[in-house]
């Protein structure tokens, strides 16, 4: 079944077992075409069992069981008009003169990246957003493309350099909503890991407490909701290292669903197909820079991972 009207999905059965990928797609009632499938590889738009597609995988086999995903409309997937967002405009949750909050959707860039200079960014958006009043955001931190969620910007050098002190003192709270393999136990506790960010292949990599480069990674968790196969947990960063979450996740045992990159260890015996990483910064709160005040904002799940949630919450038959 569809997740969405924009994210159809085909789960494999007996006939189509062993078929190459492109070629089971390229099916009158599927994607139509395997210049097509090709295509939408190269946006990023289809997924095997969760994980995304590159050119090199349209060869491979298919096998029963198997749900690929077509996300239609993933925000920067494709080059557009710059300024233009897919699916309406930039959520925008709050601004004055000093910061810029907005509620991220799963998919856009927080800031331009030069490997991916065709991808729209939030900072993108806002710059455009921002250009009649003269003013330009400036980053003070960042949240992966596929994870959902709260982001603040600055409007000012001063703003921002108070932010990110205030960010490398880790004062900001910092809450996010995971869905991950198993349930956790105990239902509540610390992961303390050291990671050492390798510039190669541009993830995150466990190190030994006394290797060089090597940083301490801290985050609080408790168990939300115990769900069929899976959990809703609640993590809290202490610290703030790139993909901590992600790789602290699956660390301690428990993949996050629709993970791509920190895949390594035993794999689930049931794959729960989702086409990005299920991670949501659902709380953010900071002290204003220039008036002091404790500013809290919360986000709502977005479509996709409640979805998701209802799914898990009904067992299947």
């Amino acid at each position: 079944m569809p997740l969405t009207s924009k994210q159809p999905s085909w789960t494999v059965s007996a006939n189509d077992s062993g078929a190459r990928l492109d070629k089971f797609l390229a099916a009158p009632d599927r994607v139509g075409s395997r210049g097509r499938v090709v295509e939408y590889i190269r946006k990023g738009k289809l997924f095997l069992n969760g994980t995304e597609m590159r050119l090199r995988d349209a060869g491979r086999h298919v096998h029963l069981g198997d749900v690929v995903q077509y996300w239609e409309d993933r925000p920067g997937s494709s080059r557009r008009r710059r300024g233009s967002l897919a699916g309406g405009s930039l959520a925008i949750v709050y601004e004055d003169d000093e910061v810029i909050v907005v509620n991220k959707p799963a998919g856009l860039l927080t800031v331009p990246l030069a490997q991916r200079s065709e991808a729209a960014s939030v900072q993108e958006h806002l710059a455009v957003h921002l250009h009649a009043r003269k003013r330009a955001p400036l980053v003070v931190h960042r949240i992966d493309r596929d994870t959902s969620g709260l982001v603040v910007f600055a409007k000012s050098v001063r703003a921002q350099q108070a932010l990110k002190a205030d960010f490398e003192r880790r004062r900001p709270e910092r809450v996010y909503l995971a869905v991950l393999y198993g349930h956790p136990q105990p239902s509540r506790g610390t992961w303390r890991d050291h990671l050492k960010w390798d510039a190669n292949a541009l993830l995150q990599k466990q190190a030994h407490p006394r290797e060089e480069h090597g940083k301490e990674a801290i985050s609080h968790y408790a168990v939300v909701e115990e769900l069929e196969g899976a959990s809703l947990v609640e993590v809290r960063l202490e610290t703030g290292k790139r993909n901590q979450i992600r790789i602290q996740a699956r660390l301690h045992g428990h993949m996050m669903v629709g993970e791509r990159l920190y895949v390594h260890g035993p794999e689930t015996d049931r794959p729960i197909a989702f086409p990005r990483q299920a991670l949501h910064a659902a709380k953010l709160s900071f002290t204003h820079p220039r008036t002091g005040r404790l500013m809290v904002f919360e986000a709502p799940l977005p479509r996709d991972l409640s979805g998701l949630l209802s799914r898990l919450r009904t067992p299947e038959d």
